[in-house]
């Protein structure tokens, strides 16, 4: 039991332990995917690592800046500020009840969603312990993330969907996601060149990707490739 709101108050296991933040967004993930998708992704990394770190999972913030996806219904968009705030604050509540590190698990790709995780931590730097970030969306991990991942055409397509087939396949909608065409675009390109949302950039539908191909085994084998990241640099802070 490594989720922090799953224990009772004598049972924290705070003291003297590292924190993982998971943080996340709620926005259009496609016609078949949950709008807690990064959320989840965020969580569930956090989970792993805890697991093999012996750290405790704080509950995950799950809004973030989602502009991008702000078209498509159910996607709740918070300010940047908003998120470097709850960061901050969450982070030293967790030092202040003893936790000894900090680490932040994100699963949405937004650019100035990270921008804004990327600030949080550099406000964090007098806090007296360790905060690692590792970004995922970096390039420096894009080879060990799959086939998709790498095309930057990974919005609930393979990458996505195919987590959230291993964590909760009864969230995910098989007949709709078997069936949607493919959508080979790279919106992290398109960003880059100016694409304003998700509908300019080419995802009509709000997803990016080939989710027809998603396959369970191939999400869990991605959650622990997540995980191992979050540990090796939580392993890295601590020497």
């Amino acid at each position: 039991m490594s989720r922090l709101g799953e224990r009772t108050s004598p049972a924290s296991g705070l003291r003297g332990a590292w924190a993982i933040l998971p943080v996340g967004s709620c926005e259009a993930h496609g016609p078949h995917l949950p709008l807690d998708t990064d959320v989840r992704i965020a969580d569930e990394t956090a989970l792993r690592a805890a697991r093999a770190l012996g750290a405790v999972v704080l509950p995950a913030l799950p809004y973030g800046v989602t502009e991008y996806a702000s078209a498509f219904d159910g996607t709740l968009s918070v300010p940047a500020a908003v998120v470097i705030a709850s960061i901050d604050a969450v982070a030293r509540a967790a030092v202040r009840k003893g936790a000894v590190g900090i680490a932040i698990t994100n699963a949405h790709f937004e650019p100035a969603h990270i921008d804004a995780i990327f600030a949080a931590v550099a406000g964090l730097h007098d806090l007296g312990v360790p905060v690692v970030f590792p970004n995922v969306a970096s390039r420096r991990y894009a080879s060990r993330l799959g086939e998709e991942f790498p095309t930057g055409a990974c919005h609930a397509g393979d990458y996505e969907s195919s987590m959230v087939l291993a964590m909760r396949p009864d969230l995910v909608d098989g007949d709709t996601m078997h069936a949607l065409p493919d959508v080979p675009i790279n919106l992290a390109g398109a960003m880059r060149a100016g694409a304003r949302d998700f509908v300019e950039a080419g995802g009509v539908d709000a997803y990016f990707g080939w989710p027809s191909r998603s396959r369970a085994e191939r999400g869990d084998a991605l959650l622990d490739t997540l995980a191992g990241i979050v540990v090796e640099a939580v392993n890295a802070a601590r020497t």
